[in-house]
């Protein structure tokens, strides 16, 4: 059994996370980080099962040295994400991040220490399968067709933007598309922001609105032509299979790997 630990068991991933690794034949979620001290187990709060017999903690610490997981996934905030992180690291426990808004100094410090410890954790800013294949697809467009755009949609709750996975896309794409600013060159904004982000000379616009989960649309555009890869997320239950198989596959590794592409 893969001892499991979740912080952020209340948010709307964190809750459906919960409930797949309760169901998991062989996972044990064995306690769950909050940061509100609300109840000691999670049967008592009002989200969950009365038989979800789960210890909360509000103090990372005290939740390793009493519980001793060996995989924790954490769904918190972008200000949390990295302490927690680094404290896993150094109880040896295996994070599994699905938290986006690290820096790149603080990818490069965890990515050299879990390499010099020899400690598997997976940082995946969309457990999603099919946007990691949008992500995927995205990146071969953009050696035949390097003139792009990134719209992210996410709901109106979200802390950071743009999001994880529109900052990986464009990552990736960097890789396979020469660096050009896009659009006309005496391009003037009359309204600050007008034209999004810009990433490498690509532009990234953020939508938040209710009603929406998660989506993603990466527009590349040639003469004559429009090629437009899109992925939606309807529902929470659409990052269970990435997480499971995260879970599964970070107990073996002794690297830190970011985005769930490097593992499928």
């Amino acid at each position: 059994m893969i001892k499991v630990a979740i912080a952020g068991p209340r948010g709307r991933m964190g809750q459906e996370a919960v409930h797949t690794i309760m169901k998991h034949d062989k996972m044990e979620l064995v306690a769950v980080l909050d940061h509100r001290e609300i109840a000691r187990n999670l049967a008592d709060y009002e989200l969950f099962p009365t038989t979800y017999n789960v210890a909360v903690f509000t103090d990372l610490k005290t939740l390793f040295e009493a519980t001793t997981p060996h995989v924790i996934i954490d769904l918190t905030t972008p200000e949390t994400v990295y302490k927690h992180t680094k404290l896993s690291l150094e109880y040896g426990v295996r994070p599994v991040i699905g938290t986006t808004g690290f820096t790149d100094e603080q990818l490069l410090e965890l990515t050299n220490y879990a390499k010099e410890h020899r400690i598997g954790a997976i940082i995946a800013p969309n457990f999603a399968v099919g946007a990691v294949l949008m992500m995927k697809f995205a990146a071969m467009a953009a050696q035949y067709m390097p003139d792009v755009e990134i719209i992210e949609l996410h709901h109106d709750q979200k802390l950071d933007a743009p999001s994880g996975t529109a900052l990986k896309t464009a990552q990736l794409i960097q890789e396979n598309r020469p660096s050009h600013k896009q659009g006309h060159p005496d391009e003037k904004e009359t309204l600050a922001g007008a034209r999004g982000a810009d990433f490498d000379g690509m532009r990234i616009h953020s939508v938040r609105l209710q009603g929406l989960v998660a989506h993603q649309e990466v527009l590349f555009g040639g003469e004559g032509q429009m090629l437009t890869i899109r992925h939606d997320s309807y529902n929470r239950g659409s990052f269970m299979s990435g997480v499971k198989l995260c879970v599964e596959k970070v107990v073996d590794m002794e690297e830190l790997v970011y985005g769930l592409e490097n593992i499928l």
